[in-house]
């Protein structure tokens, strides 16, 4: 949703300049932090296994653990973020993954190593709350530059924290690899403690926790099965099992959010064409984005002497990814300004298209590592790009209110996308091994670089859909014709009765936010507070009548980002009988 200007926002929400200009740095450094942490388990798992004295399965679970909690833990953050105790639940979060942090670097046991990696992952879940933020604190033309800048450095923080972890495992060993973890989890809590301010006043947040329990059962299973590719080899019926078991938990979940008064996720909202969208786009982008991130990766590490591969160290491959976040940065950066002439669901199919374009120089050209480079290069600045468009897209019909909670169910859908996008990849490759050997075919890159295209493709087509969709909503002057006739369509109009008025202040504030949302949907008001006569049991209370130009521009426009919001400042203060109709010509 599009924020309300700086003077509409309730006083307890403006910072002074200087708080304002201080909040950026602050809450793109604590989102670059806890995706950099959380990525540290990525170039450290042969440390691990060797440190450790554990099989490289168990030591994978270091990055598996992480995802697993982070996508477990933002649902919950989010919805407690969207409430009056925000700030708490972000230092309270910060604490938890410093101690995470302080448990990766003591000489503990391999299972406190895992739940260290668990607590660290927790940290994932702050990004929306970091948006949130923004957009509550900051004027309208910072906090959607902030936002996306957020949602950019949340991804290319794997960028960061690769090649800084694998430099120090080899200088220093394990240790002093998680200890960069702990150094700068420690100074975000800090960060956070002197520059995170409290959040809005009137707000509330109650966790459903039996829809926090079945999601949190479901995106275990089924971040598990994605993550154990064994399993479905070696234990076919356990696997299914299994499955059939998260999808029963994920609907109970769903019913479960239905049917409460304060869901983890707005469902309905959820199911706005816009927001089920821009998630399917983020979900099949997200994984084919990690796809390649992947194949990438795993290319440059494999010895020359499988026929293929440059052989690089830890730390070197970890170079491999600067251009990836350098790009990435740079597009996040550009990406506000370009939306001031292209609309977000258009910057959405041209990102996707840009990293289908690094799949392709990779299935048709990776034979040196200027061009794997290149390749790597083409998906950071797809990734950046597409990063700080999808907010933009989900919160231009999400009420501010309700941030914290619209991007956490995002990046949910983001994580397991991932993961998805890691197992398919680990698949493609096993399949491409042949037996007694101990690296795939050079082929099964190439397999795998094709469906990375089908995939991007995909993604491209459900954000052109969006583009399409999005024009013919909010572009009051297109003429539709009638899906029967061919005709001109008829109009649309709202009327509405206002039985009782029990808060005229709400009211006035409803009325604030209403007259400019019903002119941008293209709405005419014909009759407001006019004399009413009223017959049999009719109501002689307030009555307003407002024209569209037709009936599907008149229920868009109910259903409008801007409009959302006048109706949470009206809440409970007035009982009406409020319809859209048609007309007759």
């Amino acid at each position: 949703m599009t924020a309300a200007p700086a003077h509409d926002r309730p006083q307890s929400t403006a910072l002074i300049p200087s708080e304002a200009r201080l909040l950026v740095p602050a809450l793109t450094f604590i989102a670059l932090v806890v995706a950099a942490v959380a990525s540290l388990g990525t170039p450290l798992i042969t440390n691990v296994a060797t440190t450790f004295h554990v099989s490289l399965d168990s030591a994978q679970w270091t990055l598996t653990i992480t995802l697993l909690s982070g996508a477990v833990a933002t649902p919950v953050l989010g919805r407690l973020g969207a409430g009056p105790h925000r700030r708490t639940t972000i230092l309270a979060t910060l604490a938890i993954v410093v101690v995470g942090s302080a448990l990766s670097v003591l000489p503990l046991p391999f299972v406190w190593l895992l739940v260290g990696r668990a607590a660290q992952g927790v940290g994932l879940g702050l990004t929306a709350l970091m948006m949130g933020v923004a957009r509550d604190h900051l004027p309208e033309e910072r906090s959607a530059p902030t936002i996306a800048l957020i949602s950019v450095v949340s991804v290319i923080g794997a960028g960061v924290g690769y090649p800084l972890a694998a430099l120090l495992a080899e200088l220093g060993g394990l240790r002093a690899a998680y200890g960069l973890g702990l150094l700068v989890t420690a100074i975000a809590f800090v960060t956070a403690w002197r520059s995170v301010p409290a959040a809005p006043e009137g707000r509330s947040a109650h966790v459903n926790v039996a829809g926090a329990l079945a999601l949190a059962g479901g995106l275990l299973l089924v971040l598990f099965l994605a993550g154990e590719r064994s399993l479905w080899s070696r234990h076919l019926a356990v696997a299914v099992c299994l499955a059939v078991t998260a999808v029963l938990l994920l609907c109970a979940w769903t019913v479960s959010e239905l049917r409460a008064k304060t869901p983890l996720v707005d469902v309905r909202a959820v199911r706005h064409p816009a927001v089920a969208g821009a998630n399917i786009a983020m979900f099949v982008g997200g994984s084919g984005m990690y796809l390649l991130l992947t194949l990438i990766t795993r290319y440059a590490q494999t010895p020359r002497g499988a026929g293929y591969g440059f052989g690089l160290t830890t730390f070197v491959a970890g170079l491999v990814l600067i251009p990836f976040s350098v790009l990435g940065f740079v597009a996040g950066k550009l990406t506000p300004r370009v939306r001031e002439r292209i609309d977000g669901p258009l910057l959405l199919a041209g990102s996707a298209a840009i990293v289908g374009g690094g799949f392709v120089l990779f299935a048709t050209a990776r034979s040196n590592l200027a061009e794997l480079l290149a390749a790597m290069g083409l998906l950071g600045l797809g990734v950046g790009s597409f990063s700080a468009a999808m907010p933009g897209v989900i919160l231009a019909v999400t009420p501010k209110s309700e941030t914290s909670s619209a991007m956490s169910f995002n990046y949910v859908v983001r994580s397991v996308g991932y993961s998805l996008g890691s197992a398919v990849g680990g698949l493609i490759l096993a399949a491409g091994t042949t037996t007694g050997h101990l690296f795939p075919n050079d082929a099964a890159y190439t397999t795998a670089a094709l469906i990375g295209v089908g995939a991007m493709a995909i993604t491209t087509m459900a954000g052109l859909a969006l583009a399409r969709r999005r024009t013919s909503e909010t572009n009051p002057h297109v003429r539709r014709t009638h899906p029967h006739t061919g005709g001109s369509m008829p109009k649309g109009y709202w009327v509405s009765v206002y039985r009782t008025i029990s808060d005229p202040e709400k009211l006035a504030a409803y009325n604030k936010l209403a007259a400019p949302a019903v002119r941008a949907g293209g709405g005419r008001v014909l009759a407001r507070d006019s004399r009413v006569v009223a017959h049999d049991a009719g109501i002689a209370e307030r009555t307003i009548l407002i024209e569209f130009d037709n009936f599907e521009q008149a229920v868009a426009a109910r259903e409008s980002a801007a409009y959302q919001e006048a109706l949470a400042a009206l809440s409970d203060g007035v009982e009406r009988d409020f319809r859209i109709i048609e007309g007759l010509d």
